[in-house]
């Protein structure tokens, strides 16, 4: 079943043959850690304080991103016991949010087995997508049970980004490493695109003296001459990568659309 969060579509904004861009975005982590909250705090700006733990479903909402339009779908996870039976998101996510709450040390140490199990993927199939490391639950900071230290190096360790938010309080935050996941994402299919090889000239030196060379004269025809010319050659050298500096923008925040419409799952409680 897949349900809609998010801005109103409008009919005639875009021609049906160009379709957006899409970034699928899987969230995992232990149960209790704010899975939900979080999904339904980026695409409402709202906060559920109870829902269905058992509820897997995926949402989507037209996002823009760094003026750049994208088709978001996030699909909130319910595993029960742990990374089992996860095929049907391994191949399915562009990019995938790993989630444990900073107040429960069990919920960390949860993580660590999703990043493994992520990262063995990535070797067989061969095709690496972005992961982002979130610590939730930071309005809980008096119960802190994982110093922020420690999810920095447990994300180092696996070469993937690091944030900790709050989806009880913090909007803006939320969005950010959503928008972030797809910044990821676009960053490593440049990666991926087949780098087109630069062709560069190099003039050879003409020798000291040209020796002209005369034709004979046939039948009253002129004499010509020509000089020896310099020879070209193609040498065919790696194409160089460039950094490029991304300037994280809040679109949402400043949209004049209607208020979003909620589509509400059993057992939500929405603030």
């Amino acid at each position: 079943m897949s349900s809609m969060f998010g801005k109103p579509r409008v009919s005639g904004e875009r021609p049906p043959q160009s379709p957006l861009p899409e970034c699928n975005v899987a969230i995992l982590g232990c149960r209790g850690v704010g899975k939900s909250a979080l999904t339904v705090k980026f695409l409402t700006k709202r906060f559920i304080s109870e829902y269905d733990p058992n509820l897997e479903d995926t949402y989507a909402s037209e996002e823009l991103v760094d003026q750049q339009p994208v088709l978001l779908k996030v699909m909130d996870t319910a595993d029960q016991d742990g990374p089992r039976n996860c095929e049907r998101y391994l191949c399915w996510a562009s990019a995938f949010l790993i989630v444990y709450s900073i107040d429960d040390r069990k919920s960390f140490e949860g993580c660590q087995r999703y990043l493994e199990v992520l990262a063995l993927h990535a070797q067989g199939c061969q095709r690496r997508c972005p992961m982002l490391l979130l610590g939730n639950k930071l309005d809980m900071e008096q119960y802190r049970q994982v110093p922020s230290a420690e999810g920095m190096s447990l994300a180092s360790g696996f070469g993937c980004l690091f944030h900790e938010v709050s989806a009880c309080q913090d909007f803006t935050g939320v969005q950010h490493v959503f928008h972030e996941a797809v910044r990821e994402v676009r960053r490593q299919a440049e990666w991926d695109m087949p780098a087109r090889p630069l062709f560069i000239t190099e003039e050879r030196p003409c020798p000291p003296v040209a020796t002209p060379v005369a034709l004979p004269t046939h039948h009253g025809l002129a004499t010509c001459t020509f000089n020896t010319l310099s020879t070209v050659n193609y040498k065919e050298i790696p194409s160089v990568a460039q950094a490029k500096l991304v300037t994280v923008k809040s679109s949402r925040a400043q949209s004049k659309r209607k208020a979003p419409t909620l589509t509400l799952l059993k057992g939500f409680k929405i603030f």
